[in-house]
């Protein structure tokens, strides 16, 4: 049996509803200076603002009556096209950098991975500390611990403990957000 040929569904606009778009019989209406003209009825308005030489723009649909607006649509969305990019511009992503260490670790290697980590607490970024055991310091796990807690203590300023300390098999993980 053959299947009915159908259209396919139209397709949907992102955005709000313009001029002819608007379906409702009755809308409250804001005209281009501003001022609110109260329910008119949809044709009305839609001449109103291609009389201006505007268009009617539909702002809170779901309000009963919508509320339209007689505006500039395409300076519209090109305002808004410019303050999502402004946005985008600002936005900052927030990285995870690993600094990764062993629990007898000698001073001038801790003063090293303490400057790499402070440069990344500036840079506004997350940074996860690595405590990894080999062979048999895992029997003398309080010497990472005071490690651990030394670091917490040296970026007390910069930094806060997001996530404590914990095992996972042979290592202690630890991050720390920058303040």
């Amino acid at each position: 049996m053959r299947r009915p040929n159908r259209a396919p569904a139209p397709a949907a606009k992102d955005g709000p509803r313009i001029n002819d778009d608007i379906r409702n019989a009755q809308i409250q209406l804001i005209d281009h200076t501003g001022a609110n003209q109260g329910t008119v009825e949809t044709m009305v308005a839609i001449k109103m603002a291609q009389e201006a030489g505007m268009d009617l723009v539909e702002i809170s649909p779901n309000t009963s009556p919508p509320v339209c607006k007689i505006m500039d649509y395409g300076k519209y969305k090109y305002s808004a096209q410019k303050k999502a990019a402004e946005a985008r511009k600002r936005q900052k992503t927030v990285e995870i950098k690993e600094i990764k260490l062993r629990p007898m670790i000698d001073d001038h290697d801790y003063d090293v991975k303490m400057r790499a980590m402070q440069r990344f607490f500036e840079e506004g970024d997350k940074v996860k500390i690595t405590l990894r055991y080999r062979g048999r310091e895992m029997a003398h796990q309080e010497i990472g611990t005071k490690l651990l807690d030394k670091i917490k203590s040296d970026v007390a300023e910069l930094a806060k403990v997001e996530q404590d300390a914990r095992f996972e098999g042979r290592q202690v993980v630890m991050v720390l957000a920058p303040r």
